[in-house]
C-alpha cells in the first residue's frame, strides 16, 4: 500500500485561506507545490486536505430509520427555496426541528448526511440551499464557493429567518427550532441568532464566523459553539464575542477543542477530521439540543 503523503499544518493552512479567502485553484496548487517538493507530491495532497464528495455516509441515504426527501419552501419576499428534509421514520408525536445550515460548498451529499444524523437523534432536520436564489448548488465546489461568496449577506440571513419560520409553523413540529451550521453556516447561524429572535430557541455553531459584537443583544436563543484550537482565522473573533455574549446575558457553553483544525467535524476531509472531537462535539450537540427544544 502506497505510504500517505505526509501533510504539514502550514498545507492545511494555505488550503484554508484558499476556500475562504481570496487564492484561485492555480495559486493555489503552486504554493502548494512549493511546500510539497513536487507537483505529483501536491496533487495527492490536496485531495487529502479537501472535502471527498464520494466519502462514505454515516447515515446511509436509504436507511429504513430516515424518511427523506427534497422540498420547496418559501423563503423571504417569496424566493423559492430548496432543501433537503429528513425525520425520523415512525414518529407519531410533535418534533423539535432544526435548520441544518451547510459550509461554503453549498448543500452536498455530506450535509444531506449529517441532517440523516439530525433527524435520527430524533429531530424534523432540514438542510436549505441557500445557493437557491442563484440556481442552486452547483456540482463544482470551486464553482459553489464563488457562488457562495457573490450571495447579498442581508437576503441570505432573512432567507435563513424564513426557513425559521417556516420550520415553526410546520404540522410536525413542536414551535421550537434549533440550528446548526457548520464554518460558512456556523457564522450564519450567529446572524440568524441575531435576527430571529426568540423564534429561534437554540443555535450550535461549528467554527463559525463571530458577529458584530455591538449586535450580539439582540440574540435570545441559547447558544453552543464550537471551535478548532488551531483555527487562528476564525478564533481571532471569539474574546471578544464572549465577552459580548457575557454582557449581554446571552445563555452560551463554548467549547474549544485543542489540536484540531477548521472543519474537523466533516469526515469527508480526511487531513482536517478528528474523530475524536467530531464525536464529543457531536454528543455535545444533540445533547444541547434535546434540552433547549423539548416542548
Amino acid at each position: 500500500m502506497p505510504k500517505r503523503p505526509e501533510i504539514s499544518q502550514e498545507m492545511i493552512r494555505l488550503y484554508d485561506e484558499y476556500t475562504h479567502l481570496t487564492y484561485d485553484r492555480r495559486d493555489f496548487m503552486r504554493r502548494l507545490t512549493a511546500l510539497a517538493g513536487s507537483a505529483s507530491a501536491a496533487a495527492a495532497i490536496a485531495p487529502l486536505i479537501a472535502a471527498d464528495r464520494a466519502g462514505a455516509a454515516m447515515v446511509a441515504p436509504d436507511d429504513e430509520r430516515v424518511k427523506a426527501e427534497r422540498i420547496t419552501f418559501e423563503g423571504a419576499d417569496g424566493t423559492e427555496m430548496s432543501g433537503y428534509l429528513a425525520l425520523p421514520r415512525g414518529g407519531g408525536a410533535r418534533t423539535p426541528t432544526v435548520m441544518v445550515i451547510h459550509e461554503n460548498r453549498g448543500l452536498n451529499a455530506h450535509i444531506e448526511d449529517v441532517a440523516r444524523r439530525t433527524a435520527l437523534a430524533g429531530f424534523v432536520a432540514l438542510a436549505p440551499d441557500f445557493l437557491s436564489p442563484a440556481g442552486g448548488t452547483p456540482p463544482d465546489e470551486d464553482k459553489a464557493r464563488q457562488m457562495i461568496g457573490e450571495l447579498d449577506a442581508a437576503a441570505t440571513v432573512a432567507n435563513a429567518v424564513a426557513t425559521v419560520d417556516y420550520l415553526k409553523e410546520r404540522p410536525d413540529g413542536n414551535g421550537r427550532v434549533g440550528a446548526i451550521g457548520f464554518c460558512w453556516g456556523g457564522g450564519l447561524v450567529n446572524q440568524v441568532a441575531i435576527h430571529a429572535g426568540e423564534d429561534l430557541s437554540a443555535g450550535v455553531a461549528f467554527y463559525g464566523r463571530t458577529p458584530d459584537s455591538s449586535e450580539v443583544g439582540k440574540i435570545r436563543a441559547a447558544l453552543l459553539l464550537h471551535y478548532a484550537g488551531l483555527d487562528e482565522r476564525i478564533n481571532a473573533g471569539l474574546p471578544a464575542y464572549e465577552e459580548a455574549l457575557e454582557k449581554a446575558g446571552v445563555a452560551h457553553e463554548i467549547h474549544v477543542y485543542d489540536g484540531v483544525n477548521h472543519a474537523f467535524h466533516n469526515d469527508t476531509s480526511a487531513a482536517r477530521y478528528d474523530e475524536k472531537a467530531a464525536r464529543l462535539a457531536w454528543e455535545r450537540t444533540i445533547a444541547f439540543l434535546k434540552e433547549k427544544l423539548a416542548g
